[in-house]
């Protein structure tokens, strides 16, 4: 899965197909269709993809590699970034299969070393999403990753845990009251699927890291409003393009983003 530079990091060296699976399933699915559609409206303009250098993109933590392949079937040269073997090697094959092989760089790496990695301005769109909540110091990624950016029409955008879904998630999902009064305030919550703690943002957390790695916010939408909550009598898999539509009317709405399982972020160097 993503990368991290904590004592957890062996959950995603060991259950790389784990994570695979997950995207598999209408709730993953959702978070993968849902950040790329948000990220569609801010990449750089259609047309400059035309050019003769076309842009390059980076995705910190790729996973499976699914959100950089779609970034190369748009043209872009994409560097896969990944500290598990075992996901670089679903990465791989993801990109095989989508016949985007030469356009798609893998490379092993952490994402705290960026700085270390990468050339100062190499990259006009980076991805960091579901990568700070499993690290001890997100601001250092933030920082390397403003670093990357090539000038102030590149973009970065950043998926995380937002603390008031896991609120509704302990009262709406499991009903367990205490644990949903306790994540008014917690930093950290509980992986449910590796196990293990996982950092909590609200969106003035995550704005205030960005602006400490001297980037700007450009706006910010909600991930997973409402499709975790709704009755079983609706099937995810069966309405799944319904909800999907749905969420996506509901994520630039502030009122509604701010109750969603996941918050992402658009930035810019200023």
């Amino acid at each position: 899965m993503k990368m991290t530079a904590n004592a957890d990091s062996g959950r995603f060296q060991s259950d790389a197909h784990k994570y695979a699976a997950y995207l598999e399933t209408p709730e993953g699915r959702l978070r993968s269709d849902l950040s790329s559609a948000n990220l569609q409206d801010f990449l750089p303009l259609q047309a400059t993809l035309q050019a003769k250098d076309s842009l390059c993109a980076l995705d910190v933590g790729c996973g499976t590699g699914a959100t950089g392949v779609r970034l190369a079937r748009l043209g872009m040269h994409v560097t896969l970034l990944d500290s598990s073997p075992a996901m670089l090697d679903i990465a791989k094959r993801t990109a095989q299969e989508a016949g985007v092989t030469e356009k798609v760089v893998l490379q092993h790496g952490d994402a705290t070393r960026l700085t270390n990695l990468f050339q100062t301005g190499s990259f006009d769109v980076i991805l960091c999403h579901n990568v700070l909540e499993y690290l001890d110091d997100p601001i250092a990624v933030l920082r390397g990753a403003a670093r990357a950016l090539r000038d102030s029409s590149a973009i970065l955008s950043v998926l995380v845990r937002n603390r008031a879904g896991e609120v509704f998630k302990a009262a709406i999902q499991a009903g367990d009251l205490a644990v949903a009064e306790n994540n008014l305030t917690a930093e950290w919550g509980e992986e449910s699927l590796y196990g293990g703690r996982v950092r909590l943002f609200t969106s003035d957390s995550l704005q205030a890291m960005l602006k400490a790695a001297s980037l700007a916010v450009i706006a910010e939408r909600g991930v997973r409003v409402l499709a975790d909550y709704l009755p079983s009598r609706i099937s995810r898999s069966a309405e799944y393009a319904r909800i999907l539509e749905l969420e996506r009317k509901l994520s630039s709405r502030p009122e509604y983003a701010a109750v969603a399982r996941y918050t992402q972020c658009f930035a810019r160097l200023p």
